[in-house]
């Protein structure tokens, strides 16, 4: 799995501190709200070419993570 620390950054003055991707103002719940919605990586990089493959994988990593650490009742 692809080490999302390289890639999301959060920074409280910075859409809400919501985590983003490296230096841009992309949340990494936008990459996840344009693959839900179909879009596939080229389109979302053809989109927002300041994006790469990776970033977006990260933002799959960073979700992955966030859903192992939450508890369910």
């Amino acid at each position: 799995m692809i080490n999302f620390q390289d890639f999301i950054r959060t920074d409280s003055g910075k859409r809400f501190g919501k985590p983003c991707i490296r230096d841009t103002r992309i949340t990494v719940y936008d990459v996840l709200g344009w693959l839900s919605a179909g879009m596939s990586y080229d389109e979302i990089i053809a989109d927002f070419p300041e994006l790469t493959k990776q970033d977006i994988l990260a933002c799959l990593a960073f979700a992955a993570q966030r859903e192992r650490s939450t508890q369910y009742a």
